[in-house]
């Protein structure tokens, strides 16, 4: 017995349903699959990135500076590194030669006649910041390698009754990574500026 037309079709309605809802399915799954492979590719992206900033955070200079010997000495170090040696840059309006000591470290000695004779002639009560440049070279691992950083020196100078004034350094900090004596230069020739604008 043959079907009517009208059940025919019925039957062609009830086989494609199925049929459609299958194919959701596998649209749903494979835009599952695409997302899930997506956030895969992404977090893996983030983990390499992550990975690199630390690795080059391993590789640049970490410079510190701290106040010793009851402020007449700063020493200079690095948690991550071995420094190697360290070499010391004043700005040149200063005249001070480079200092290359054995240990790493910026002796007051070394600036503090000459950061007075910059500031003479005005109040005997100041204070200012001196930048120098400090150029390490340290080991990463087995490699020898080289950073600078720019190093900022508060000072305080006041009067004495026989001498003149003396000059005592209150703070230090790094200032920023990197730089060069042009840098110190500048900042030196701010801080001169200022100093003429408070005298």
């Amino acid at each position: 017995m043959s079907d009517s037309p009208g059940a025919e079709r019925r039957r062609r309605r009830w086989v494609t349903l199925p049929e459609m809802v299958a194919v959701l399915g596998l649209v749903i799954g494979a835009l599952t699959l695409g997302l899930n492979w997506s956030e895969k590719r992404d977090a893996a992206q983030e983990k390499a990135a992550a990975s690199a900033a630390a690795g080059a955070a391993k590789v640049r200079l970490s410079l510190d500076a701290d106040l010793a010997r009851g402020g007449k000495e700063i020493r200079l170090s690095d948690a991550r590194h071995e420094l190697i040696d360290t070499a010391v840059d004043f700005p040149a309006a200063l005249r001070i030669e480079r200092q290359t000591p054995a240990t790493a470290r910026i002796d007051k000695v070394w600036f503090d006649r000459a950061v007075l004779a910059a500031t003479d002639g005005g109040a005997d009560e100041r204070e200012g910041r001196l930048p120098v440049l400090v150029t390490a070279r340290y080991m990463v691992g087995d490699t020898p390698r080289e950073g600078h950083a720019v190093v900022e020196i508060i000072w305080r100078t006041q009067g004495r009754l026989v001498g003149g004034r003396s000059l005592e350094i209150e703070a230090v900090r790094v200032r920023e990574t990197g730089g060069d004596r042009k840098r110190i230069d500048a900042l030196w020739t701010a801080e001169m500026k200022r100093q003429s604008a408070r005298a």
